[in-house]
């Protein structure tokens, strides 16, 4: 039977993921947690999940303010799912939210205020318009109350704007079909490590599964994959079967070493003139394409974001929307990847008539302390 520990992790209460722990770690998940929930389409479109939802997530003393705050913010954003349609259709409707980075700002065990960027793809399924991307900065304010982290106040601002990589075209409504709300999920970070600094062990679920394929993406998304060996080889060792590991390795420190010749990276990451590698994935959205108890496959719809922030506008951090397909086994307790493939490219339009940001300006979100909790 598996500890209480590992079957609490993403539980949830009225669709919102409750039960972190009361570290950095914890707090970065709940606020990454609410920033998607906030983002989502029924969050947008239902007021009734909308205020059971303010109502988990939030302070007691504040309840009311903030539903009636989300009740104008969803107003406002509600129009962008329509896409080119006369009227919402909800079945159809795309609302994802990817966290990029997350830095936490201040944080003792008692309130945390923690800055997340993230990207947001809204619009339609339906239609001719293509679902568009943005960036945003949210920052929260966490309180810790009733034995969990609950949200004290939210901020939102225009983020840093990362050009989608110029080899990637959009693709058509249509292509985004898969990605309605019946037909696929919003990661759930719980923000639990084990021992060894990587998620603790996933619960014997389909969700449990859904959730370490979401953690191997952004692993694999992290800076440290390719400037440190040490922690991409410690990281494979707790996340990959043992019947591939050693090919798996040899894959990765080849990825690593060539990322690392291209943007001419030194030992510390940065390049002779200062510049710093920012690297980032974030989860759109999980879609189970099969599951046995024993092996499963998951899609995940993600952004990723790379590139060298400094000087050198040629490097400029660009962003990338790709599907990749995650296939786990169930071994040692947890489940264990097998592969990690990126497959075919699933691209919004580009953030409306916004001005890419400098590379220099990347540095704020880069490094191994900005990156999110995960799952």
């Amino acid at each position: 039977m598996a500890p209480k520990a590992v079957e609490s992790r993403g539980r949830l209460v009225h669709g919102v993921p409750v039960g972190y722990p009361r570290t950095e770690a914890g707090a970065k998940a709940a606020a990454a947690n609410y920033a998607v929930i906030m983002g989502s389409s029924r969050f947008l479109s239902d007021r009734s999940f909308r205020h059971r939802a303010v109502a988990v997530m939030g302070v007691s003393s504040v309840a009311s303010a903030a539903a009636r705050e989300a009740d104008r913010r969803a107003g406002r954003v509600l129009g962008e799912l329509r896409g080119d349609n006369a009227k919402v259709d909800l079945q159809r409707a795309i609302a994802r939210t990817g966290v990029l980075s997350a830095r936490v700002l201040g944080f003792d065990i008692h309130k945390a205020t923690v800055r997340l960027w993230i990207t947001t793809v809204r619009g339609s399924a339906a239609g001719h318009a293509t679902p568009r991307a943005a960036f945003q900065t949210v920052t929260l304010t966490l309180t810790w109350e009733d034995n969990d982290w609950k949200m004290q106040g939210s901020s939102a601002t225009g983020g840093l704007v990362a050009p989608i990589d110029t080899r990637q075209a959009s693709n058509v409504a249509r292509d985004f079909v898969d990605y309605v709300p019946a037909g696929a999920a919003d990661p759930v970070l719980s923000g639990s490590v084990g021992t060894d600094g990587f998620p603790a062990a996933y619960v014997h679920t389909e969700r449990g599964a859904r959730a370490a394929a979401t953690s191997a993406a952004m692993l694999y998304g992290d800076p440290r994959f390719f400037t440190d060996s040490g922690w991409r080889h410690r990281m494979l060792n707790a996340t990959a079967a043992r019947s591939v590991l050693g090919t798996v390795t040899s894959e990765a420190d080849a990825t690593a070493r060539l990322v690392v010749e291209n943007r001419a990276l030194g030992a510390d990451g940065r390049t002779v003139d200062g510049g710093v590698l920012v690297t980032r994935t974030a989860v759109l959205a999980t879609r189970s394409v099969s599951y046995s108890g024993r092996a499963a496959s998951v899609e995940l719809w993600t952004a990723s974001v790379g590139g060298v922030a400094g000087t050198d506008e040629t490097q400029r951090p660009q962003v990338a929307f790709l599907r990749m397909t995650v296939e786990l086994t169930r071994a040692d307790g947890t489940w264990k990847t097998l592969a990690v493939t990126p497959s075919e490219p699933l691209v919004p339009a580009p953030p409306a008539e916004e001005q890419a940001a400098s590379a220099a300006s990347f540095a704020s979100v880069g490094g191994a302390g900005d990156a999110p909790a995960l799952p």
